[in-house]
């Protein structure tokens, strides 16, 4: 299992799995990261929290924890 955390700068992955439960999940998918989509990985903090993504077409921040929970390919 490979998570967005886990993913390098510069790399397109595919969500496909959602993990963690309740508020938390529901917040993650109300930011477009829902499964299927693609989210390409622009940069990571220096020390490595939040990551910036895009997805859908727009830019967004995540933090490490967040980012733990969506597994990707």
């Amino acid at each position: 299992m490979k998570t967005l955390r886990q993913t390098k700068i510069g790399d397109s992955v595919k969500v496909v799995k959602l993990h963690g439960e309740g508020a938390v999940k529901r917040r993650i998918m109300d930011m477009g990261i829902t499964r299927g989509v693609k989210v390409y990985v622009l940069k990571v903090a220096p020390l490595g929290d939040p990551i910036e993504i895009t997805v859908r077409g727009y830019e967004l921040s995540i933090r490490k924890a967040d980012a733990d929970m969506i597994e990707v390919e």
